[in-house]
């Protein structure tokens, strides 16, 4: 039974993916999810020095990972796991890895030695810093891009110290973007009949997701601090207390402005000579939060949250996680979505953001057991029984 793709979108497409932890699983979730034949090259289980980041193959953190993909266990170290692994590249069209930078060099999988095998195949690299500079050989960390990267710097509350953001973004970011870059190569491909090596890394990834607050130093020389909830730019934006607990408001813009202090029945804030612009809303943060306070803490989130949206003024919740898909709109969005494990128990999954209406991607697969498929694998690559013996005798998968 051939194995199911989770669309038809990039079915035409054979991923090696040699990644570990998270940013580079990151990038071959994108491509499984949209139909790429992804095929999870792993260490066979008598090389392994321990589970490593990420723990145990059956915590959330894996199984949300690794869905839409096959296993196969292949020793890059040993001579005929090599050779394998480059007969493999034959008929791939994209390999992706995030080693550090010298370890594709020592195992003669750089871009250089695959394009020999293939011209058109594409190499997908992450690394922490880069493949080159003073920094090449520093191992990367998620948290640590996020401190060089800017990003600690202006999270959290003013004079609290640095603060990383609760989700591993740096790991994440470069990840999505090797997906895009990669799929950029592969429609370039179409045009050039040739590969070519996508890179990127999580200082770059971080450095690009700071967005208008980087472009605030590099155009105006402005050096961006923490803002706690506040937005650092558009006030008053940010968490505003209510009877029954917190709500997030976004007014921007002398209209909306207007229409709260109106929902608030605060008139007078409007011409108030501390905020009757938006400059001295800024300068004036504090107090004005403080003001705004006072009149939201006497209804509840729900009363606000429908007040707000009724006239145009964004205003949402603040939920917990297990509250946030519990929202009728996550509900209807179909974001979490299950699949059936092999003992035929259901297994729920953090679905992609994005739908095409033709070519939608689902959960057809759940992460598959270390080296599940290496046997399968191999015989659509070409190799015969007695090649696939020969592996397993001298313990190359």
């Amino acid at each position: 039974m051939p194995f199911p793709r989770a669309s038809q979108a990039l079915s035409r497409f054979t991923v090696l993916d040699l990644t570990r932890v998270r940013s580079g699983p990151t990038c071959v979730r994108q491509l499984a999810d949209w139909g790429a034949n992804v095929i999870k090259i792993e260490t066979p289980p008598h090389l392994e020095k321990g589970e490593g980041p990420g723990g145990p193959r059956e915590n959330a953190d894996f199984q949300n990972l690794h869905r839409n993909k096959r296993s196969m266990t292949l020793d890059l170290k040993s001579p005929q796991g090599l050779a394998a692994f480059r007969r493999m590249v034959e008929k791939a069209d994209v390999v992706v890895e995030n080693f550090r930078p010298d370890v594709k060099d020592r195992l003669g999988i750089d871009y250089e030695s695959l394009r020999k095998i293939n011209k058109r195949i594409v190499l997908a690299s992450i690394s922490g810093f880069g493949q080159d500079g003073p920094y090449r050989d520093r191992p990367g960390f998620d948290q640590i891009a996020q401190g060089m990267g800017g990003l600690m710097s202006i999270t959290g509350l003013p004079g609290q110290g640095p603060v990383r953001v609760g989700i591993p973004i740096a790991d994440l970011s470069a990840g999505l973007f090797c997906a895009l870059g990669i799929m950029v190569a592969l429609l370039e491909r179409e045009t050039s009949g040739e590969g070519q090596w996508v890179n990127t890394s999580l200082l770059q990834a971080q450095i690009f997701m700071l967005d208008f607050q980087a472009a605030r130093w590099l155009q105006m020389h402005e050096v961006a601090k923490q803002a706690g909830n506040n937005h650092p730019t558009s006030i008053p934006t940010g968490v505003f207390k209510t009877k029954d607990g917190h709500i997030n408001i976004a007014s921007t813009g002398q209209v909306m402005w207007e229409r709260l202090c109106n929902a608030i029945e605060a008139p007078e804030l409007i011409k108030h000579p501390d905020y009757a612009t938006g400059a001295l809303r800024s300068k004036n943060r504090d107090a004005l939060n403080a003001e705004i306070d006072k009149r939201t803490a006497h209804k509840t989130s729900a009363d606000w949250i429908d007040t707000f949206n009724n006239i145009g003024v964004p205003c949402g919740p603040i939920y917990t996680i297990d509250q946030m898909f519990a929202d009728e709109q996550v509900k209807h969005i179909g974001i979490a979505q299950s699949a059936k494990r092999p003992d035929g128990s259901e297994q729920v999954f953090v679905g992609q953001p994005v739908k095409l209406s033709r070519t939608p991607s689902k959960i057809v697969a759940t992460p598959p057991a270390q080296g599940q498929h290496t046997d399968e694998v191999l015989k659509e690559f070409g190799f015969a029984d007695k090649d696939i013996a020969e592996l397993h005798a001298v313990k190359a998968v």
